[in-house]
């Protein structure tokens, strides 16, 4: 098995015992976070009726600038979306990817955008 597809399984491993944890409702979604070489995929879901409330991809952003600058750019973006449709409180999904570097960013633009964790 090659290096990659070994970190892929350890992601993927990490995200189930997350997903057995985290559960979002329609008064608090789940927040979950993809994230690939090129591009980031934010979205607000109700695991109750199985619905995407509202989602954010990075080539929303116009913004020409380091991964890091437009996951912030992100976070605030799905924020805003959350508070359009009434959305404050959400529960954090970081797909089993370390709380680090872009996932870090995309939380905290959240943050400051006025979703509460």
């Amino acid at each position: 098995m090659d290096l990659n597809k070994a970190k892929q399984l350890k992601r993927i491993k990490r995200h189930r015992k997350i997903r057995a944890k985290v559960k979002g409702a329609s008064d608090c979604p789940r927040l979950s976070v993809f994230r690939s070489n090129r591009s980031m995929n934010l979205q607000l879901i109700d695991d109750d009726k199985k619905i995407t409330l509202a989602s954010a991809h990075s080539r929303e952003i116009t913004k020409k600038d380091k991964k890091a600058a437009v996951s912030f750019e992100l976070g605030k973006k799905i924020a805003e979306k959350a508070k359009a449709k009434g959305i404050e409180k959400v529960v954090f999904d970081r797909g089993g990817y370390k709380y680090h570097g872009r996932t870090k960013q995309a939380a905290e633009g959240a943050r400051e955008g006025g979703l509460k964790f």
